[in-house]
């Protein structure tokens, strides 16, 4: 037998980073954001030579292990590992023998949440393989614990959920790592007003949030003024941006858009630089209205409001650079998994 899952992607739209502890913990925060069709795939293979194997293509590992109850954290393959030591140890699952395949529409560290959703999707496929009993805010919070406490990698709460639920959300992060997702359902015309408005432009760096997400802790831990109200001001555009989405104000969605991205560069030092000023520069002189990076900053990719008559002249001017436009849509659907059997089985 066969299993696949898929996870998609997220652009963080509002209050990005009033998800991350200790602001969450102290403040609390909220979050708007919606998936795209760009997704991370896993693929689950039964097999019988006794071996775990592993082929992790974003991360070039491919390795082959003794059936054991805990694989070794050593810095390959660490998203797929974590999930299959804790699945075994969570559900008292004896171990066996598997290949199991992953890959990305995104590189690393663009900004679109690729490692959150990765870990979605690879529980997504033992969740369809194993008959887990996890429903969406389940599988959200496994993956946080997974990623954020057992793998110790920074970040904050909004990918795992936004992968596992789909669509647009608008969320709440409170206390003990309390997270509770709000469906927005958008009219169709105002989905298709804010496509065409749209740019996203992959700069060609992917970085490390790492070191973003631990100054801006950092901030918050050492009663930083000046970073916690630009955070307060992040978190309140969220409430901003979602009656500006429900009522189709896409002026309106640019400008907190624009605010939002002026706000969050006083966060840290790390999150805007040379090139990344570069793209706005260039967007802005062919006629873009607003823009921010998406996720932590300092690289991966840029989204941009435009008039979208004006639309064809900001991605032309784009392209002189040396990143590249994405084309997009945004979706519905969240995480899911499928079996595959073989033919002669089937009825």
């Amino acid at each position: 037998m066969i299993v696949r899952s898929k996870a998609p992607l997220r652009l963080g739209l509002a209050g990005g980073g009033s998800d991350v502890s200790p602001y969450s913990d102290i403040y609390s925060g909220l979050i708007l954001n919606a998936i795209i069709n760009l997704y991370t795939y896993c693929t689950i293979e039964e097999t019988v030579d006794g071996m775990i194997t592993i082929d992790s293509n974003d991360s070039h590992c491919y390795k082959s292990y003794p059936m054991v109850e805990q694989l070794d954290i050593d810095g390959e393959a660490s998203l797929i590992k974590g999930v299959y030591n804790r699945v075994i140890r969570d559900f008292d699952v004896k171990p066996r023998s598997f290949k199991i395949t992953t890959y990305n529409d995104a590189p690393a560290g663009s900004g679109l949440g690729t490692s959150s959703a990765m870990v979605v999707c690879i529980l997504k496929a033992f969740i369809e393989w194993l008959g887990l009993p996890l429903g969406d805010y389940e599988t959200s919070r496994l993956a946080y614990e997974i990623e954020r406490k057992d793998l110790n990698l920074s970040g904050g709460k909004q990918d795992q959920y936004a992968a596992a639920f789909g669509g647009f959300n608008y969320m709440e992060f409170l206390q003990n790592d309390l997270v509770i997702v709000n469906p927005l359902k958008i009219k169709r015309w105002i989905v298709d007003e804010l496509e065409a408005s749209m740019v996203l432009y992959f700069t060609g760096v992917s970085r490390s949030s790492a070191a973003i997400i631990d100054q801006q802790k950092k901030n918050t831990f050492s009663g930083n003024e000046k970073a916690i109200e630009a955070m307060h001001r992040i978190k309140k555009s969220a409430i901003d941006m979602k009656f500006a989405l429900l009522k189709g104000d896409m002026q309106e969605f640019a400008r907190i858009l624009g605010q939002g991205w002026e706000d969050k560069k006083k966060m840290a030092d790390a999150i805007t630089n040379p090139m990344i000023q570069d793209v706005f520069n260039t967007a802005m002189s062919a006629g873009a209205l607003a823009g921010k990076v998406s996720g932590a900053g300092g690289g991966g990719f840029v989204m941009l409001m435009v008039e979208p008559t004006r639309k064809k002249e900001v991605i032309n001017a784009l392209n002189k650079l040396d990143g590249s436009v994405m084309p997009f849509q945004f979706t519905e659907g969240g995480a899911h998994g499928w079996k595959i059997y073989p033919t002669d089985k089937v009825k």
